[in-house]
Protein backbone atom coordinates (compact mmCIF):
# COMPACT_ATOMS: atom_id res chain seq x y z
CA UNK A 1 0.00 0.00 0.00
CA UNK A 2 1.30 3.22 -0.84
CA UNK A 3 1.71 5.83 2.10
CA UNK A 4 -0.26 8.80 2.26
CA UNK A 5 0.59 11.57 0.22
CA UNK A 6 0.55 15.05 0.39
CA UNK A 7 -1.29 15.76 -3.45
CA UNK A 8 -4.01 13.82 -2.03
CA UNK A 9 -4.80 15.91 1.10
CA UNK A 10 -3.40 19.42 0.87
CA UNK A 11 -2.32 20.69 4.21
CA UNK A 12 -5.01 22.28 6.63
CA UNK A 13 -5.77 23.02 10.08
CA UNK A 14 -7.97 21.69 11.77
CA UNK A 15 -10.25 24.28 13.84
CA UNK A 16 -13.03 22.26 14.81
CA UNK A 17 -13.46 18.14 14.96
CA UNK A 18 -16.32 15.75 15.82
CA UNK A 19 -14.92 13.01 17.34
CA UNK A 20 -17.31 9.98 17.30
CA UNK A 21 -16.02 6.96 19.42
CA UNK A 22 -17.57 3.85 19.29
CA UNK A 23 -16.48 1.20 22.25
CA UNK A 24 -16.04 -2.78 22.35
CA UNK A 25 -17.83 -5.19 23.89
CA UNK A 26 -17.90 -2.88 27.13
CA UNK A 27 -21.01 -2.83 29.65
CA UNK A 28 -19.89 -0.04 31.57
CA UNK A 29 -21.42 3.51 31.81
CA UNK A 30 -19.19 5.53 28.86
CA UNK A 31 -18.78 8.03 31.71
CA UNK A 32 -15.83 5.86 32.29
CA UNK A 33 -14.42 6.98 28.97
CA UNK A 34 -14.92 10.52 29.63
CA UNK A 35 -13.07 10.14 32.97
CA UNK A 36 -10.13 8.26 31.46
CA UNK A 37 -10.37 11.20 28.44
CA UNK A 38 -9.90 13.60 31.29
CA UNK A 39 -7.07 12.16 33.23
CA UNK A 40 -5.09 10.76 30.83
CA UNK A 41 -5.12 13.56 28.56
CA UNK A 42 -3.42 15.55 31.35
CA UNK A 43 -0.90 13.58 31.72
CA UNK A 44 -0.25 13.60 27.70
CA UNK A 45 -0.39 16.96 27.90
CA UNK A 46 2.47 17.33 31.05
CA UNK A 47 4.56 14.93 28.96
CA UNK A 48 4.14 16.49 25.22
CA UNK A 49 3.98 20.01 26.08
CA UNK A 50 0.97 20.97 25.36
CA UNK A 51 -2.73 21.90 26.92
CA UNK A 52 -6.14 20.09 27.50
CA UNK A 53 -9.57 21.77 28.65
CA UNK A 54 -12.70 19.41 29.35
CA UNK A 55 -16.03 21.15 29.26
CA UNK A 56 -19.36 19.49 29.24
CA UNK A 57 -20.39 18.96 25.33
CA UNK A 58 -21.82 21.66 23.54
CA UNK A 59 -23.49 19.02 20.49
CA UNK A 60 -26.18 16.84 20.62
CA UNK A 61 -26.22 12.65 20.88
CA UNK A 62 -26.41 10.63 24.06
CA UNK A 63 -23.14 11.29 25.63
CA UNK A 64 -20.10 12.87 25.21
CA UNK A 65 -17.15 16.07 26.41
CA UNK A 66 -15.86 19.21 24.93
CA UNK A 67 -12.29 19.29 24.61
CA UNK A 68 -9.72 22.46 23.76
CA UNK A 69 -6.37 21.73 22.84
CA UNK A 70 -3.62 24.16 22.07
CA UNK A 71 -1.29 22.22 20.54
CA UNK A 72 1.88 23.78 18.63
CA UNK A 73 0.55 27.35 18.31
CA UNK A 74 -3.11 26.81 17.51
CA UNK A 75 -5.77 26.32 19.30
CA UNK A 76 -8.80 23.05 18.00
CA UNK A 77 -12.29 22.74 19.50
CA UNK A 78 -13.36 19.12 19.57
CA UNK A 79 -16.77 17.61 20.33
CA UNK A 80 -16.96 14.18 21.53
CA UNK A 81 -19.13 12.02 21.33
CA UNK A 82 -19.63 8.28 22.70
CA UNK A 83 -21.96 5.71 20.46
CA UNK A 84 -23.57 4.16 23.10
CA UNK A 85 -24.30 0.32 22.99
CA UNK A 86 -23.43 -0.52 26.66
CA UNK A 87 -27.12 -0.99 27.36
CA UNK A 88 -26.99 -4.09 24.12
CA UNK A 89 -23.91 -5.12 25.58
CA UNK A 90 -25.70 -5.40 29.66
CA UNK A 91 -28.69 -7.24 28.01
CA UNK A 92 -26.21 -9.94 26.19
CA UNK A 93 -24.70 -10.48 29.48
CA UNK A 94 -27.73 -10.83 31.58
CA UNK A 95 -27.38 -14.79 31.48
CA UNK A 96 -27.00 -17.52 34.51
CA UNK A 97 -24.67 -19.82 35.04
CA UNK A 98 -26.08 -22.76 32.67
CA UNK A 99 -26.61 -20.36 30.10
CA UNK A 100 -23.00 -19.25 29.76
CA UNK A 101 -22.37 -22.78 29.87
CA UNK A 102 -24.67 -23.79 26.72
CA UNK A 103 -22.85 -20.37 25.31
CA UNK A 104 -19.53 -21.56 25.77
CA UNK A 105 -20.33 -25.15 24.03
CA UNK A 106 -21.82 -23.45 21.36
CA UNK A 107 -19.13 -20.76 20.42
CA UNK A 108 -16.47 -23.42 20.81
CA UNK A 109 -18.30 -25.12 18.05
CA UNK A 110 -18.64 -21.90 16.74
CA UNK A 111 -14.67 -21.46 16.02
CA UNK A 112 -13.69 -25.19 15.84
CA UNK A 113 -16.34 -26.23 13.42
CA UNK A 114 -15.58 -23.56 10.94
CA UNK A 115 -12.15 -23.74 11.47
CA UNK A 116 -11.82 -20.44 12.28
CA UNK A 117 -9.67 -21.21 15.58
CA UNK A 118 -6.72 -22.47 13.87
CA UNK A 119 -6.24 -19.76 10.79
CA UNK A 120 -6.58 -17.47 13.97
CA UNK A 121 -4.10 -19.22 15.63
CA UNK A 122 -1.48 -19.15 12.89
CA UNK A 123 -1.47 -15.01 12.53
CA UNK A 124 -1.45 -14.15 15.94
CA UNK A 125 -0.91 -16.63 19.24
CA UNK A 126 -1.99 -13.58 22.09
CA UNK A 127 -5.35 -13.06 20.92
CA UNK A 128 -6.27 -16.60 20.83
CA UNK A 129 -4.46 -17.14 24.41
CA UNK A 130 -7.10 -14.45 25.20
CA UNK A 131 -9.53 -16.25 23.69
CA UNK A 132 -8.85 -19.72 25.50
CA UNK A 133 -9.06 -18.19 28.44
CA UNK A 134 -12.73 -17.82 29.33
CA UNK A 135 -13.29 -21.56 28.03
CA UNK A 136 -10.51 -23.06 29.49
CA UNK A 137 -11.14 -21.01 33.42
CA UNK A 138 -14.69 -21.97 32.93
CA UNK A 139 -14.24 -25.59 32.50
CA UNK A 140 -11.80 -25.19 35.56
CA UNK A 141 -14.08 -24.21 37.79
CA UNK A 142 -16.81 -26.18 36.36
CA UNK A 143 -14.32 -29.27 37.78
CA UNK A 144 -13.46 -28.22 40.97
CA UNK A 145 -16.78 -27.72 41.65
CA UNK A 146 -17.60 -31.08 40.48
CA UNK A 147 -15.10 -32.44 42.57
CA UNK A 148 -16.01 -30.89 45.45
CA UNK A 149 -18.85 -31.74 45.43
CA UNK A 150 -18.13 -35.27 44.61
CA UNK A 151 -16.37 -34.82 47.75
CA UNK A 152 -19.36 -33.67 49.84
CA UNK A 153 -21.52 -36.56 48.22
CA UNK A 154 -19.09 -39.29 49.32
CA UNK A 155 -18.69 -38.06 52.73
CA UNK A 156 -22.62 -37.54 53.59
CA UNK A 157 -23.30 -40.95 51.84
CA UNK A 158 -21.89 -42.58 54.79
CA UNK A 159 -24.50 -41.49 57.03
CA UNK A 160 -27.45 -41.13 55.13
CA UNK A 161 -26.98 -42.27 51.12
CA UNK A 162 -29.93 -40.58 50.22
CA UNK A 163 -28.49 -37.68 50.68
CA UNK A 164 -25.43 -37.48 49.32
CA UNK A 165 -26.28 -36.76 45.57
CA UNK A 166 -28.72 -33.77 46.69
CA UNK A 167 -25.44 -32.68 49.41
CA UNK A 168 -23.11 -33.18 46.02
CA UNK A 169 -25.65 -31.08 43.53
CA UNK A 170 -25.83 -28.42 46.72
CA UNK A 171 -21.96 -28.00 46.38
CA UNK A 172 -21.63 -27.72 43.11
CA UNK A 173 -24.13 -24.76 42.63
CA UNK A 174 -23.29 -22.98 45.26
CA UNK A 175 -19.17 -22.70 44.25
CA UNK A 176 -20.54 -22.11 40.79
CA UNK A 177 -22.79 -19.39 41.83
CA UNK A 178 -19.85 -18.22 44.12
CA UNK A 179 -17.40 -18.51 41.38
CA UNK A 180 -19.48 -16.22 38.91
CA UNK A 181 -19.80 -13.60 41.97
CA UNK A 182 -16.35 -13.23 42.07
CA UNK A 183 -15.99 -12.82 37.99
CA UNK A 184 -15.06 -9.42 38.52
CA UNK A 185 -11.78 -10.32 39.56
CA UNK A 186 -11.00 -13.02 36.68
CA UNK A 187 -13.06 -11.88 34.09
CA UNK A 188 -13.83 -15.25 32.85
CA UNK A 189 -17.74 -14.65 31.84
CA UNK A 190 -17.42 -11.04 31.01
CA UNK A 191 -15.26 -12.57 28.09
CA UNK A 192 -17.10 -15.85 26.96
CA UNK A 193 -20.23 -13.00 26.91
CA UNK A 194 -18.36 -10.95 24.50
CA UNK A 195 -16.82 -14.25 22.46
CA UNK A 196 -20.51 -15.63 22.09
CA UNK A 197 -21.75 -12.55 21.15
CA UNK A 198 -19.90 -12.22 18.00
CA UNK A 199 -20.28 -16.28 17.39
CA UNK A 200 -24.07 -16.38 17.91
CA UNK A 201 -24.80 -15.94 14.39
CA UNK A 202 -22.05 -17.21 13.12
CA UNK A 203 -20.69 -13.31 12.31
CA UNK A 204 -23.61 -11.91 11.19
CA UNK A 205 -24.67 -8.93 13.69
CA UNK A 206 -27.61 -9.52 15.52
CA UNK A 207 -30.82 -7.02 14.47
CA UNK A 208 -30.72 -4.92 17.66
CA UNK A 209 -27.01 -4.14 16.89
CA UNK A 210 -27.78 -3.30 13.14
CA UNK A 211 -30.06 -1.20 14.28
CA UNK A 212 -27.93 0.73 16.75
CA UNK A 213 -25.75 1.27 13.80
CA UNK A 214 -28.02 2.43 11.54
CA UNK A 215 -28.19 5.26 14.44
CA UNK A 216 -24.71 5.21 14.52
CA UNK A 217 -24.43 6.12 10.79
CA UNK A 218 -27.19 8.95 10.72
CA UNK A 219 -25.74 10.80 13.60
CA UNK A 220 -21.88 10.66 11.84
CA UNK A 221 -24.04 11.79 8.60
CA UNK A 222 -25.80 14.83 10.13
CA UNK A 223 -21.67 15.92 11.72
CA UNK A 224 -20.91 15.60 8.15
CA UNK A 225 -22.68 19.06 7.50
CA UNK A 226 -22.66 20.80 10.31
CA UNK A 227 -19.64 23.14 9.83
CA UNK A 228 -16.48 20.96 11.51
CA UNK A 229 -13.50 20.62 9.54
CA UNK A 230 -13.01 17.01 10.10
CA UNK A 231 -15.55 13.99 11.28
CA UNK A 232 -12.94 11.32 13.09
CA UNK A 233 -14.62 8.10 13.75
CA UNK A 234 -12.37 5.78 16.24
CA UNK A 235 -13.46 2.38 16.58
CA UNK A 236 -11.46 0.32 19.64
CA UNK A 237 -11.07 -3.34 20.03
CA UNK A 238 -14.97 -4.58 18.57
CA UNK A 239 -15.70 -1.32 17.88
CA UNK A 240 -13.58 -1.15 15.05
CA UNK A 241 -15.33 -3.84 13.18
CA UNK A 242 -18.37 -1.77 13.47
CA UNK A 243 -17.09 1.29 12.23
CA UNK A 244 -16.17 -0.68 9.26
CA UNK A 245 -19.46 -1.35 8.62
CA UNK A 246 -21.15 2.02 9.73
CA UNK A 247 -18.58 3.78 7.27
CA UNK A 248 -18.64 1.43 4.58
CA UNK A 249 -23.13 1.73 4.92
CA UNK A 250 -22.04 6.18 5.41
CA UNK A 251 -19.93 5.90 1.90
CA UNK A 252 -22.18 3.71 -0.22
CA UNK A 253 -25.01 6.26 0.53
CA UNK A 254 -22.88 9.02 -0.81
CA UNK A 255 -21.65 11.94 1.48
CA UNK A 256 -23.52 15.05 1.16
CA UNK A 257 -21.72 18.55 -0.80
CA UNK A 258 -19.38 20.32 1.29
CA UNK A 259 -19.09 17.62 3.49
CA UNK A 260 -16.13 17.64 6.44
CA UNK A 261 -12.92 15.23 5.89
CA UNK A 262 -13.45 11.95 7.05
CA UNK A 263 -11.19 10.03 9.53
CA UNK A 264 -11.31 6.45 10.55
CA UNK A 265 -9.21 5.57 13.35
CA UNK A 266 -9.33 1.26 14.90
CA UNK A 267 -7.14 1.07 17.68
CA UNK A 268 -6.80 -2.51 19.26
CA UNK A 269 -8.91 -4.49 16.63
CA UNK A 270 -10.21 -7.92 16.51
CA UNK A 271 -11.47 -7.73 13.55
CA UNK A 272 -10.63 -11.43 12.23
CA UNK A 273 -12.39 -12.63 15.50
CA UNK A 274 -15.46 -11.62 13.02
CA UNK A 275 -14.45 -12.19 9.62
CA UNK A 276 -13.40 -15.25 9.65
CA UNK A 277 -16.93 -16.60 10.80
CA UNK A 278 -18.33 -18.25 7.66
CA UNK A 279 -21.32 -16.11 8.27
CA UNK A 280 -19.94 -12.58 8.16
CA UNK A 281 -20.39 -12.08 4.80
CA UNK A 282 -21.79 -8.26 5.60
CA UNK A 283 -18.18 -7.81 7.29
CA UNK A 284 -16.47 -9.04 4.81
CA UNK A 285 -18.14 -6.90 2.03
CA UNK A 286 -17.58 -3.69 4.08
CA UNK A 287 -13.77 -4.39 4.90
CA UNK A 288 -13.60 -4.77 0.83
CA UNK A 289 -15.47 -1.72 -0.17
CA UNK A 290 -13.90 0.63 2.48
CA UNK A 291 -10.38 -0.13 1.79
CA UNK A 292 -10.56 0.81 -1.30
CA UNK A 293 -12.40 4.09 -0.39
CA UNK A 294 -10.93 7.84 -1.78
CA UNK A 295 -13.25 9.40 0.46
CA UNK A 296 -11.60 8.55 3.87
CA UNK A 297 -8.45 8.04 5.63
CA UNK A 298 -8.15 4.61 7.72
CA UNK A 299 -4.92 4.50 9.94
CA UNK A 300 -4.93 1.27 12.02
CA UNK A 301 -2.81 1.14 15.31
CA UNK A 302 -2.12 -2.21 17.17
CA UNK A 303 0.82 -3.12 18.93
CA UNK A 304 2.62 -6.66 20.00
CA UNK A 305 2.02 -5.98 23.52
CA UNK A 306 -1.51 -6.11 23.28
CA UNK A 307 -2.08 -9.62 23.96
CA UNK A 308 -6.04 -8.90 22.92
CA UNK A 309 -5.28 -7.46 19.88
CA UNK A 310 -4.48 -8.70 16.31
CA UNK A 311 -1.58 -6.83 16.11
CA UNK A 312 -0.41 -5.15 12.75
CA UNK A 313 -2.83 -7.29 11.32
CA UNK A 314 -4.13 -5.99 8.09
CA UNK A 315 -7.77 -6.66 8.90
CA UNK A 316 -8.94 -6.61 4.97
CA UNK A 317 -5.68 -8.54 4.05
CA UNK A 318 -5.76 -11.15 6.39
CA UNK A 319 -9.75 -11.74 5.45
CA UNK A 320 -8.66 -12.51 2.21
CA UNK A 321 -10.82 -9.67 0.51
CA UNK A 322 -8.07 -7.15 -0.54
CA UNK A 323 -9.38 -5.30 -4.04
CA UNK A 324 -6.79 -4.26 -6.51
CA UNK A 325 -7.13 -0.68 -5.92
CA UNK A 326 -6.75 -1.44 -2.09
CA UNK A 327 -5.92 2.02 0.09
CA UNK A 328 -6.06 1.22 3.56
CA UNK A 329 -5.75 0.94 6.49
CA UNK A 330 -1.88 2.40 6.90
CA UNK A 331 -1.26 -0.64 9.32
CA UNK A 332 1.22 1.31 12.26
CA UNK A 333 2.42 0.03 15.56
CA UNK A 334 2.00 1.89 19.02
CA UNK A 335 5.13 0.04 20.13
CA UNK A 336 4.34 -0.17 23.52
CA UNK A 337 7.76 -1.44 24.51
CA UNK A 338 9.38 1.39 23.17
CA UNK A 339 6.79 4.42 24.11
CA UNK A 340 6.53 3.81 27.56
CA UNK A 341 9.67 4.03 29.76
CA UNK A 342 11.09 0.60 31.00
CA UNK A 343 9.57 1.43 34.44
CA UNK A 344 6.62 1.65 32.98
CA UNK A 345 6.30 -0.92 30.40
CA UNK A 346 7.41 -3.34 33.09
CA UNK A 347 4.54 -1.99 35.41
CA UNK A 348 1.94 -3.08 32.87
CA UNK A 349 3.59 -5.81 30.93
CA UNK A 350 1.04 -8.31 32.44
CA UNK A 351 -2.00 -6.27 32.74
CA UNK A 352 -3.38 -7.42 29.71
CA UNK A 353 -6.42 -5.90 29.77
CA UNK A 354 -5.47 -2.18 30.87
CA UNK A 355 -2.55 -2.80 27.89
CA UNK A 356 -5.52 -2.99 25.36
CA UNK A 357 -6.86 0.48 26.73
CA UNK A 358 -3.39 1.97 26.53
CA UNK A 359 -4.17 3.34 23.01
CA UNK A 360 -6.53 5.31 24.67
CA UNK A 361 -4.18 6.68 27.37
CA UNK A 362 -0.69 8.60 28.12
CA UNK A 363 2.98 7.15 26.99
CA UNK A 364 6.07 8.48 28.53
CA UNK A 365 8.24 8.30 25.46
CA UNK A 366 5.62 8.80 23.11
CA UNK A 367 6.18 8.55 19.36
CA UNK A 368 4.08 9.78 16.40
CA UNK A 369 0.69 8.02 18.03
CA UNK A 370 -0.24 10.58 20.63
CA UNK A 371 -4.51 9.54 20.68
CA UNK A 372 -5.12 13.28 22.10
CA UNK A 373 -3.30 15.13 19.30
CA UNK A 374 -5.27 12.90 17.10
CA UNK A 375 -8.12 14.15 18.86
CA UNK A 376 -7.83 17.58 19.81
CA UNK A 377 -4.90 18.51 17.78
CA UNK A 378 -4.94 20.98 14.54
CA UNK A 379 -3.60 18.38 12.17
CA UNK A 380 -6.02 16.15 10.63
CA UNK A 381 -5.56 12.39 10.33
CA UNK A 382 -4.63 12.41 6.88
CA UNK A 383 -1.94 15.10 7.56
CA UNK A 384 -0.70 13.87 10.33
CA UNK A 385 0.48 10.34 8.97
CA UNK A 386 1.10 12.22 5.35
CA UNK A 387 4.10 9.70 4.02
CA UNK A 388 4.12 7.48 6.52
CA UNK A 389 4.96 3.76 5.48
CA UNK A 390 3.20 0.85 7.02
CA UNK A 391 5.04 -0.70 9.28
CA UNK A 392 7.31 -3.49 7.99
CA UNK A 393 6.42 -6.33 10.82
CA UNK A 394 2.30 -5.80 9.45
CA UNK A 395 0.81 -9.36 8.63
CA UNK A 396 -0.79 -9.31 5.21
CA UNK A 397 -0.86 -13.07 4.34
CA UNK A 398 -4.88 -14.22 3.19
CA UNK A 399 -5.91 -16.42 5.97
CA UNK A 400 -9.66 -16.68 5.89
CA UNK A 401 -11.45 -19.96 4.77
CA UNK A 402 -14.33 -17.81 4.53
CA UNK A 403 -13.94 -15.12 1.61
CA UNK A 404 -17.78 -14.80 0.03
CA UNK A 405 -18.96 -11.52 0.89
CA UNK A 406 -22.91 -10.52 0.95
Amino acid sequence: MEPITPQAFPDQRVQRRRVFYIPGYDPIHPRRYRELYRKEGQAQAQISGYQLALKPKKTGGPYGWHVTGTMDGAVTEADVEVLVWSDIVKTSMARGILATYLQLLLTAYAYIGSGAVFRLAGLRKGPMIAALYPFVFLLAELLLACLAGWGVSELVAYAHPALGWVAGLGVIWALLRAFKRWDNKVFAYYLMHDYAYSAQAGGANPPELEARMTAFRLSIRDAMTAGFDEILVVGHSSGAHLAVSILADLLREGLPAKAARLGFLSLGQVVPMVSFLPKAKRLRADLHYLSASEELVWVDVTAPGDGCAFALCDPVAVTGVAPPDKRWPLVISAAFSQTLSPTRWKELRWKFFRLHFQYLCAFDRPGDYDYFQITAGPLSLADRYRDRAPSKNRITRPASGYRDMA
